[in-house]
């Protein structure tokens, strides 16, 4: 973190060398001087600050990386001042950065000398090799010296092999699955890997597998290895081989002692020519392990296996390259059996391994704090079996539990075991994983709004051919991928759509936080009491920081609907003048003060969900302004002309009562524009507003609303200019229910994946049988009259998602044999003349959800629906009196066609003359319009 922090400073500093070289020729060379010294530090720093945070290091260790870290955060706070002074004071540039030089050097200077570091900036250098020189004395071994590959000192996780059966809960089913790979299946070698978090079970539920009877008598010859985070090759592929032995009681040849890493591939492979084998890797963690073994692991089409346990499951997807793989996903237990698993410890002994009555609500309490996690809930059981069955001994458990966690011997493996998975992420991935911090507990957070954040903050770096919220969307996936945070809800596609950390990890975090000076406060008070780099207000917050940081906060972000009170709200813009996210979303404020001019280096601002009706003119003042989501609040346009952001690049706008967000001034300017919805084209400068939309080069989304009929030549042309464009949303005027023309399109944006077009059309647009990346797919109030639009969508290769709503009004749909091959999802509502819908066997072979409403002249089941094997959920809305007869379970005569569907959801008939219900139709299709995904 020290590494990262000192990063975002060279970073900042990088233009003002570069300015001081045209600005600043007396002073240029100091400038220089003072980034490549802040290189040197860095480079110390990556070492040092890993090191800093293992078990082991000295307390002076790591008091001297934290306060090298607050250096660090204190000059980039100087950087920022003087890049206000810059911005807003318009003072002579020579003075101003000379006194910024000034300031940086005292800063150095005030570093405490026990810890070596220069008193002036042009000796830091010569220091920090004094430093180095003694690191030796700070126990800063160098990564190079290696270390054993298996051999784990005091490894907290060692209680794993030795649980006992009558222990287990949960993991039955799985070990029997697990077994079954093992001893059946495909002859040719394969991987099987175990992934999940951290204390969920991984080694228990592999070492169990291992020693399964039938596993024993199916191998001819097993190892178990305990693979280290930083293990050395040669000694990897050494103790596979002694295991090898070893398990057969044979003499370990001492020749072998000595072979290099090519020498001990011959010889593993020799050994295991003729052998059908089990090698288990517990607890790997490079994903370059597998190149390390994969050779030396012989494939002898003998039906050998290899088990891996991990909690990043980017190691099983390496193993792909060269070896047939089984991937099992280890989740949390859920309530019933973690209740088991921790009455079985906590009550081991007394009251027959159940709990009292007495102590049940603290208990439950209890479990619900360890998420399902089975090391958590064996830890506190164990913990709370030492102590009395009296309620206020528990109770002091149950107030205590952070804090136990990290100091009670009982317990406090479970805080280093998953410390272990922060301890192994890369530098550029700490920030964005301690970010979730901010995050209430249990609260699940939308992909969009934490990479949003994390760009923001400077926390993504620029990869060659991704945008850096792209490059965000990857640290996300490695986070999920290495299993520290948990997705919550996913598309048909898999794609996350909301995530979540669990709470011991949370807690984690917190912990983390707070040693590493990442400054995360919860409180929910009346003022401001203390300053810390990223501030959470939450309802039941504590109501004092836990901490505070000299350095000065960069991002406030509400949650839960917290009530911000006048005084927080006044202290949040008139002394946080380094802000650069504020985010509101949900809270219910009303007002943005005028002082929000102040913040200049603010660059994202959501006001998403909240009672703001005008924003201040002030907003101008924000040039570095890149996100503005003002999507569901109550402000319909900018008080100021939209040009003068000039790096934004995201303008999110969907007011409550109205029907799209009304823009002034040139859009053509903002040429780093990536997102821009929804966009009120219904005023006298229409035509002129969708030209310079043409000119948005980068634009990947675009929401445009109120659309006329005579304009839509002009939209066609511009998004033909569009060449980055993924999702697309067009509205007619008429509130989406007047003529669309898009038919003047020659050449269709071919990477769109996601359209939506609301208003009649003639006929449906040629250019859309293009789009071969296509997959989804929404038409409302299109009122097709052609059948032909469903050859031409059956054919889309990728169309995952189709929704018509009021799309089609005529009498039949025919889904036929082979057509929509990658469809999972369809929904077809308000279609009032459809009375026939046939689906011919082999066509929509993977629909997993089918929604038809409102389609009262529809009296039978579809024909043809027990062909969708696949189908896991179908939902029906206001049909038919008829329609639901022959539904009905209770001999319904068509009941038998959907007996193989697991969900079905129906909620009663159409009445056309019940106006609640027509009335309920157009509330859900204008809502459909607005939620965007």
């Amino acid at each position: 973190m020290a590494e990262s922090a000192v990063s975002l400073v060279i970073d900042k500093l990088a233009p003002l060398v570069a300015q001081g070289v045209q600005l600043l020729k007396g002073v240029h060379k100091e400038v220089v001087d003072i980034k490549d010294d802040l290189e040197a530090i860095r480079a110390f720093l990556k070492d040092a600050d890993s090191k800093a945070e293992r078990e082991g290091a000295s307390e002076g260790v790591k008091v001297w990386v934290k306060q090298a870290r607050e250096v660090a955060y204190q000059i980039e706070d100087v950087i920022d001042e003087y890049s206000t002074l810059h911005v807003a004071q318009h003072r002579d540039r020579r003075r101003v950065f000379a006194g910024f030089l000034t300031k940086v050097t005292s800063l150095v200077r005030k570093l405490p000398p026990r810890h070596k570091i220069a008193s002036e900036i042009h000796g830091v250098r010569e220091t920090l090799q004094r430093i180095k020189d003694r690191s030796e004395g700070f126990r800063f071994a160098s990564s190079e010296h290696g270390g054993s590959s298996n051999i784990v000192l005091h490894d907290p996780r060692l209680g794993s092999h030795f649980i006992e059966d009558s222990e287990l809960v949960g993991i039955e089913s799985t070990k029997d699955e697990l077994i079954s790979l093992l001893v059946s299946g495909e002859c040719q070698r394969t991987a099987i890997a175990v992934v999940g978090m951290g204390g969920v079970g991984k080694t228990t539920l592999a070492k169990k597998v291992y020693d399964s009877y039938v596993v024993k008598q199916h191998s001819q010859c097993r190892a178990w290895i305990t693979v280290s985070q930083s293990y050395d090759r040669v000694e990897l592929l050494r103790s596979t081989l002694k295991k090898l032995y070893e398990a057969k009681k044979e003499p370990f040849p001492e020749a072998f002692v000595t072979m290099d890493a090519l020498s001990l591939i011959d010889e593993l492979r020799k050994y295991l020519q003729q052998e059908r084998y089990l090698v288990v890797f517990d607890d790997v963690w490079e994903i370059r392990f597998w190149g390390d073994v994969e050779h030396a692991l012989v494939d002898n089409n003998k039906g050998s296996k290899i088990l891996v346990t991990t909690r990043n499951e980017d190691v099983a997807n390496f193993c792909r390259r060269s070896s047939l793989v089984h991937v099992y996903q280890m989740k949390s237990l859920p309530q019933r059996e973690a209740w088991e698993l921790f009455c079985k410890k906590a009550f081991k002994f007394d009251f027959e391994g159940n709990c009292p009555k007495d102590l049940e609500e603290l208990s439950q309490d209890i479990v619900r704090r360890c998420g399902g996690l089975p090391l958590a809930i064996v830890a506190v059981g164990g913990l709370l079996a030492t102590k009395d069955r009296v309620i206020p001994e528990w109770q002091k458990v149950v107030n205590s539990l952070d804090s136990t966690m990290a100091s009670d011997p009982h317990v406090e493996n479970v805080t280093k075991i998953l410390s272990l998975s922060f301890h192994d992420l890369p530098y550029d991935l700490k920030a964005c994983f301690l970010y979730f911090g901010m995050l209430p507990e249990d609260f699940s957070i939308k992909r969009t709004r934490i990479i949003r954040l994390w760009v923001a903050q400077g926390f993504v770096q620029e990869k060659r051919g991704l945008t850096l919220e792209e490059a965000a969307e990857e640290c996300l996936n490695g986070l999920i991928r290495r299993s520290l945070v948990q997705v919550d809800e996913a598309s048909m596609k898999g794609i996350p759509k909301t995530c979540r950390v669990h709470d011991l990890v949370r807690d984690v975090i917190l912990s983390r936080s707070e040693e590493l000076s990442f400054g995360h406060v919860s409180w929910n008070s009346s003022a401001l009491e203390g300053i810390a780099r990223h501030v959470s207000i939450s309802k039941g917050g504590s109501d004092n920081p836990k901490g505070s940081t000299r350095s000065q906060t960069r991002s406030v972000m509400v949650f839960c609907g917290a009530k911000l009170q006048k005084p927080i709200i006044d202290a949040i813009f008139e002394k946080c003048k380094l802000l650069t996210a504020l985010d509101f979303e949900k809270c219910p404020i009303d007002e943005i003060p005028k002082e929000l001019g102040n913040l200049l280096h603010l660059k994202y601002l959501s006001l998403r969900d909240t009672l703001v009706s005008n924003l201040p003119k002030s907003i101008g003042k924000l040039q570095n302004l890149e996100f503005l989501d003002l999507s569901n609040s109550s402000v319909e346009r900018l008080p100021v002309k939209v040009n003068r952001f000039p790096k934004l690049r995201y303008l999110l706008g969907r007011p409550k009562w109205a029907f799209g967000f009304f823009v002034r001034g040139s859009l053509g300017q903002l040429e780093l524009l990536q997102k821009l919805s929804l966009i009120n084209a219904g005023d006298d400068h229409e035509r002129e507003l969708i030209n310079e939309i043409g000119m948005l080069k980068q634009l990947r989304k675009l929401g445009i609303v109120n659309l006329k009929k005579e304009n839509g030549r002009d939209l066609c042309i511009a998004l033909e200019n569009m060449p980055h464009l993924r999702s697309l949303l067009v509205a007619s005027d008429g509130y989406g229910v007047a003529i669309l023309d898009l038919q003047a399109m020659s050449s269709a944006p071919l990477h769109l994946q996601s359209l939506r077009l609301q208003g009649k059309l003639e006929r449906l647009p040629e250019w859309i049988s293009r789009l071969h990346n296509l997959a989804k797919l929404r038409l409302t109030f299109t009122m097709l009259m052609d059948g032909d639009w469903i050859k031409v969508l059956q054919a889309l290769p990728n169309l995952s998602f189709l929704s018509f709503l009021c799309g089609y009004n005529g009498e039949k749909i025919h889904f036929e044999g082979g057509g929509f091959q990658k469809l999972m999802s369809l929904c077809l509502a308000g279609l009032t003349e459809l009375n026939t819908m046939i689906i011919d066997q082999g066509a929509i072979p993977l629909l997993e959800k089918l929604e038809i409403g409102f389609c009262q002249s529809l009296k039978e089941v579809p024909s043809g629906i027990q062909h969708l094997k696949n189908l896991k959920q179908l939902s029906l809305a206001k049909m038919s009196d008829e329609f639901n007869e022959r539904l009905s379970p209770n001999n319904g005569q068509d009941h038998w066609k959907v007996k193989h569907v697991p969900v079905l959801q129906y909620d009663g008939t159409y009445d056309p003359d019940d106006e609640s219900s027509y009335g309920a139709w157009v509330e859900f299709s204008f809502g459909q319009l607005t939620k965007l995904a």
